[in-house]
């Protein structure tokens, strides 16, 4: 059976797969769930309620917070804020659970619900799984003074930016930045943090209208921040995607810096602080080779992970680590964030920058990414992959080929029939001479 959480909530086709009936029995499902596992601190429960920018996150919001009042939790409504602020506003404003409602880089037409515990991480597997189990069943339902009250509190957006602001080490005055929001959930919040930690911004991507989420803007889609850098002269860009948990930069020249790159950066940083705990940054298994050999050379360790910022996040919480994240720019910085957040990233970044008072092609230099190639092969049985003996025995022969300044990843897509073949080699050339022979031998040895 189809497990109705994926790996970052429930999210799907708003109004046809994510409705406002799945909305309310989700939000009383996780009430009953959480109170019946003794999470609930207190006799009347609150929770934390935010979304994007979305029109659909209206009226699911609206549901949600019906449901849970329903449900005898009361309900603090912050409005449009990131996903990172209703987890750290949940913890802070000691609420018994958080709700935000996104489709974080996903189109418009799509949403989410995602749940987090008291202390503002995303709720395990197995209480997912309970929450899902319990919709729809027969519940004695609170009467008179037991329901819930909605109330909104229009002081969380500043309480989120003093939180943010607050984490930086070096002011920001003197840098030009261009900030691209995506037209999302940080089409306030992101500017604000950065001006007031110093410095001058150039803003784009940030009127949202409801409709225009993630449209040629953000993360996903860095090109127009690259440029305005250039074209404003700017010392860095960044770029938000539409739940801001993501970030994405350019240097002066209008070159993508990935999130590779932006870990990669911090934790040197961390390490020359003495900060970096455990010595040690996680990553997953997409991030490029050239990034561990870059923490290699400065003796920092690497722990990689399925893909997936739930995966990094589970291995830095069992590690004690301080550092992780995704080439996607998810980037999570564990003294002072529950989840990723891309305006943190941005400004941890930027502080980093005006420490090293250098060009941010400068600042990002030693982190090389290694040319890359990725091929995905359609059609094919991609659970026959692991065991294939011929494709195995060709991905061992491309490893011993490209020693240790290479590598091959297989990977098997989550929703279509296709494996994803990618090769890291020390010229592009011959990761694109190794990926084509090896797509050619799983399309071969594994087609339908």
């Amino acid at each position: 059976m189809t497990r109705l959480f994926g790996t970052d909530g429930v999210r799907g086709l708003a109004n046809r797969d994510v409705t406002a009936e799945l909305a309310l029995d989700l939000a009383v499902g996780a009430a009953h769930v959480l109170a019946l596992r003794g999470e609930f601190s207190g006799a009347r429960p609150r929770a934390i309620v935010g979304r994007d920018p979305r029109a659909s996150g209206e009226f699911l919001s609206a549901a949600v917070s019906a449901g849970l009042a329903s449900a005898g939790v009361d309900v603090i409504d912050v409005g449009v804020l990131p996903t990172p602020a209703v987890a750290y506003l949940t913890g802070e404003m000691g609420a018994d659970l958080g709700v935000m409602l996104s489709a974080s880089h996903n189109p418009m037409q799509d949403n989410g619900i995602k749940f987090f515990d008291r202390h503002g991480y995303k709720l395990e597997d197995d209480v997912e799984d309970q929450i899902a189990a319990h919709m729809g069943e027969d519940w004695a339902r609170p009467i008179g003074s037991e329901v819930g009250r909605i109330s909104t509190d229009l002081d969380a957006v500043n309480k989120y930016v003093d939180h943010l602001v607050n984490s930086v080490q070096y002011s920001l005055e003197g840098l030009r930045v261009v900030v691209d929001c995506a037209h999302g959930a940080a089409s306030t919040v992101g500017p604000e943090a950065l001006r007031r930690a110093g410095a001058e911004v150039i803003v784009i991507g940030a009127q949202p209208d409801g409709l225009n989420i993630n449209d040629e803007y953000g993360a996903t889609a860095p090109r127009r921040m690259a440029a305005a850098t250039v074209g404003h002269m700017a010392h860095a860009g960044v770029s938000f995607d539409g739940d801001a948990d993501r970030c994405i930069a350019s240097d002066e020249e209008g070159i993508v810096v990935d999130g590779d790159k932006i870990m990669g950066v911090l934790a040197i940083a961390q390490a020359e602080y003495g900060k970096l705990r455990n010595n040690t940054l996680v990553t997953t298994v997409m991030s490029n080779l050239g990034l561990k050999l870059a923490m290699n050379a400065r003796r920092i360790n690497t722990v990689e992970t399925a893909v997936g910022d739930r995966y990094v996040l589970e291995e830095m919480r069992r590690g004690g680590f301080s550092v992780g994240g995704e080439q996607s720019g998810h980037v999570l910085l564990t003294d002072y964030s529950t989840t990723g957040d891309g305006v943190l990233t941005a400004l941890q970044l930027l502080s980093r920058l005006a420490e090293r008072r250098v060009k941010m092609s400068e600042l990002v230099s030693d982190i090389e990414s290694l040319p890359q190639t990725m091929i995905n092969v359609r059609n094919v049985d991609k659970t026959k992959a692991p065991t294939n003996e011929v494709v195995q025995d060709a991905v061992r022969q491309a490893e011993t080929y490209l020693g240790e300044t290479g590598r091959v990843l297989l990977r098997a897509s989550g929703t279509e029939p296709l494996v994803r073949v990618m090769v890291e080699a020390a010229t592009q050339e011959q990761a694109d001479e190794v990926c084509q022979k090896l797509a050619a031998v799983v399309q071969e040895e594994l087609a339908l």
